[in-house]
């Protein structure tokens, strides 16, 4: 009997992530409300930054704007917020900024081209589809994330990232065929085809560049952690900023703003509070995801990160009044079915062998993965798959 039960804990621990319970109480009666500030300010950064930042994007275009390389350069226009956000760690952590080789800055200018041209990709695509349905197709970067990982990372597609992978492509499938429903007005058919198209291209991108970010991170950095994503993030964002700002000078589109903001349907102030808001709502749901990390665990900002995507079709049909119907139901709970397995799988996986506290936080130098938003090339915290 006692051997059965024995054999039955084993098969528990293997399935199920393990909470140490005896230690919950004291974790959190050593926390004190600093620290509980921190953490309850950057889950809400996370969940009203990145989809009011999505939200903003297609305000932009509804209400009369139309440069695509503009939008695309307010998605890293906020970078300097991030290098602000790292100065705590230089000055009072006494952290030295990791060492810039060749070779590094060379992987970081690929990957802040690939930004700019993923941004432009997602500014495109909005010019045609409503924010709730780009929110949910842009779930698809986690199953090209996951393919992308086993060719170049060689990471093993297990069966619940696969049920996600198969799970999430339906969900995008359900959105092409209520295509008819779904259209905003003005948009003909072959233009909502190539916003689906632009859309899925862009999640794409987006999965490569996270394995990419990742296999750097192996290959030249050595090691990840909060202040080392940090540093990432705002080379990456300077690199994508230039890139696109040359794209928007020879656009001409800079001398378009005071056009553009004379036929926007709701002012020329509201014009440019969307374009500077749009920046900033980016950058404040990164830092929040870095809080969150920081003050709770990477596991954490993975779940808060899975729920921006009902967040934002929520908001989208209730600010922007998107039309909703039962098809992007659908769409909506397969997609949530998705994450669901997608996280499980990763916690059975990472927690077979030990036991894990939800609320360590990341301090120290910690083997967490980067998971990329789906609005620009910004990365919050995601466990592997």
């Amino acid at each position: 009997m006692t051997e059965f039960r024995d054999q039955q804990q084993n098969m528990n621990d293997s399935r199920f992530v393990k909470v140490d319970l005896s230690r919950m109480d004291e974790v959190y009666s050593q926390k004190g409300t600093v620290h509980w500030m921190v953490l309850l300010l950057g889950s809400v950064a996370m969940l009203a930054g990145f989809p009011a930042s999505r939200i903003l994007s297609r305000l932009y275009y509804q209400d009369g704007g139309q440069s695509i390389w503009l939008l695309a350069w307010t998605a890293v226009a906020g970078w300097p917020i991030t290098v602000v956000a790292l100065l705590p760690f230089y000055m009072k952590r006494a952290m030295a900024p990791t060492q810039l080789t060749i070779s590094l800055m060379v992987a970081y200018a690929i990957l802040g081209f690939s930004s700019a041209l993923d941004n432009l990709l997602f500014a495109w695509a909005y010019l045609y589809l409503p924010a709730s349905t780009a929110s949910l197709i842009s779930a698809s970067a986690l199953p090209f994330t996951a393919i992308f990982a086993y060719f170049i990372l060689g990471k093993k597609i297990s069966a619940p990232t696969f049920n996600a992978i198969g799970v999430i492509t339906a969900a995008s499938a359900v959105l092409a065929i209520d295509s008819d429903a779904d259209r905003p007005p003005g948009v003909s058919n072959s233009e909502y085809a190539l916003g689906f198209i632009l859309d899925v291209a862009a999640s794409a991108l987006h999965g490569l560049i996270f394995v990419l970010s990742e296999r750097i991170f192996i290959k030249y950095v050595g090691r990840e952690s909060v202040h080392v994503i940090l540093e990432q993030q705002a080379i990456v964002s300077l690199i994508g900023f230039a890139f696109t700002t040359i794209g928007v000078i020879a656009s001409a589109d800079f001398s378009k703003m005071v056009s553009e903001a004379e036929v926007f349907s709701q002012g020329s102030v509201s014009y440019y509070m969307v374009l500077v808001w749009s920046a900033i709502t980016i950058q404040v749901g990164l830092l929040g995801s870095v809080a969150v990390m920081y003050s709770a665990s990477a596991v954490l900002a993975g779940v808060l990160n899975s729920v921006v995507v009902p967040v934002t079709t929520i908001a989208a049909v209730l600010s922007l009044q998107d039309p909703i119907d039962g098809f992007k139901i659908l769409s909506l709970i397969l997609t949530g079915w998705g994450f669901g397995s997608y996280i499980y799988g990763g916690y059975s996986r990472s927690q077979s062998s030990e036991s894990v506290a939800l609320s360590e936080p990341l301090i120290q130098e910690t083997n967490i993965h980067l998971f990329p938003d789906a609005r620009g090339s910004q990365y919050v915290s995601q466990t592997s798959s």
